[in-house]
């Protein structure tokens, strides 16, 4: 492994443990004061990592509460803390049977009492119970969501409307105690409406969104579930106060940190990066082409930065994330060129339905890959970026990390 790699290595593990929301929920507690009884529930990917800080804060002052995380996320017991394990990209019956304990302590509760709620991305699918529907038809819904390109506003948009918490429900059942709820953003633009569906936020779209989407992306609907879409979401919420601790622009903030302290110039191209993910590979190693030309304005050695999340219309059979997806694309524009490596990653660990965070790739990238017998066209053809970077070592596999705030991808030019 030369400089290059390995910094971009280092990089990956600096800017994860950097947006450990480990200190951003004991500074979020530090400024709010508790005026009764504190009961826990926490959702999503970096539930377990954010309770956990909670549980040190608060000590005996916490009476009890509920963790559901995604498979494989919770990394042991906490003291008087329920821990749960779901299904994530899609809500399974372990999901279900988790949420209902969380509404049934939810609905206990008066107004002498108070909800943490720690919300993290990956609560749409870890918090759920189904309103009108069935627990296939929410899988069906969100396979054709998560298939059809549409981003996690227009998703959740939908989701949202099939469910009996998502969209502000949950702070109603809560009602009257009250939620002082703590959110690591995974949306850009922290839209708190859409992390997680918004469990405890009013709801800022509307019906007609909600019918736009499904006809931008011609979900296969039923006449039940269509008419659910009619049925508007709650616009007022006055029991739930709520702060953000962290998000994509902390994750790009430290990826240009990073870069500087390993010699690089920083550069943070967007915070809002939210197109097709081979197309922002292609854009990308279009930078790291311009980048190495003798014309170029751009000092070396540089470090593009760009953090957001993009999609992948699925058309393939195989198997891959968007940020996989993103850079086996980038490796066609950077084919041959010395000195440059780019790699994208998902800030949880997890890219897509696989074990990897995302991957990584240099200018010979596409020669190894064609020395294995394997074509870069067609594994994008099948979205099969996960096999094609796995046979040339370039996926980035950092098992769950207990945070979530997004991606990032970044160009390295030395």
């Amino acid at each position: 492994m030369n400089k290059i790699q390995q910094d971009a290595q280092t990089m990956i593990s600096r800017i994860i443990a950097s947006n450990m929301p480990t200190q951003a929920v004991t500074n979020a507690l530090e400024a709010h004061t508790f005026t009764g009884r504190v009961h826990l529930i926490a959702i999503g990917k970096a539930a377990w990592t954010m309770t956990k800080a909670a549980v040190d804060f608060l000590g005996d002052n916490l009476a009890g509460g509920i963790v559901i995380t995604k498979y494989g996320h919770a990394q042991g017991e906490l003291q008087g803390i329920e821990i749960y394990e779901a299904g994530h990209p899609i809500a399974d019956e372990n999901t279900i049977a988790a949420t209902e304990k969380c509404i049934q302590l939810a609905a206990e509760l008066g107004s002498e009492d108070e909800l943490l709620f720690l919300v993290s991305g990956g609560g749409s699918a870890l918090f759920e119970k189904p309103l009108g529907v069935s627990l296939l038809d929410v899988q069906d819904i969100t396979s054709q969501l998560l298939a059809s390109g549409a981003d996690i506003v227009e998703m959740n948009m939908i989701r949202k409307r099939l469910s009996a918490v998502k969209g502000g429900r949950f702070a109603k059942v809560a009602a009257p105690c009250k939620i002082f709820s703590i959110v690591l953003s995974d949306v850009l633009g922290d839209r708190l409406d859409t992390i997680a569906s918004g469990p405890a936020v009013a709801d800022t779209s509307t019906v007609e969104d909600a019918l736009r989407v499904m006809e931008k992306y011609n979900l296969q609907l039923t006449v039940q579930q269509r008419e659910l879409l009619l049925v508007e979401t709650p616009k007022q919420i006055c029991n739930v106060k709520t702060v953000i601790t962290g998000s994509v622009r902390t994750l790009c903030a430290a990826a240009a940190d990073t870069a500087r302290e390993l010699g690089y110039m920083p550069i943070v191209l967007t915070t809002t990066l939210n197109c097709e993910a081979r197309e922002a590979g292609r854009f990308l190693s279009a930078i790291a082409s311009d980048v190495c030309s003798v014309t170029n304005a751009i000092s070396r050695p540089c470090a593009i930065i760009a953090g957001g999340e993009t999609v992948v219309t699925v058309r393939g059979n195989g198997k891959g994330g968007r940020n996989q997806e993103l850079a086996l694309s980038a490796a066609c524009g950077i084919e041959g060129l010395d000195g440059v490596v780019i790699f994208s990653i998902g800030s949880d660990g997890t890219d897509g339905p696989t074990d990897a965070a995302g991957g990584v790739v240099d200018g010979a990238s596409i020669a190894h890959l064609k020395a294995a017998g394997l074509n870069v066209d067609k594994l994008l053809a099948e979205n099969d970026s996960y096999n094609g970077l796995a046979a040339i070592g370039g996926l980035v596999v950092t098992g769950p990390t207990g945070t979530n705030v997004n991606d990032v991808a970044v160009v390295l030019v030395g």
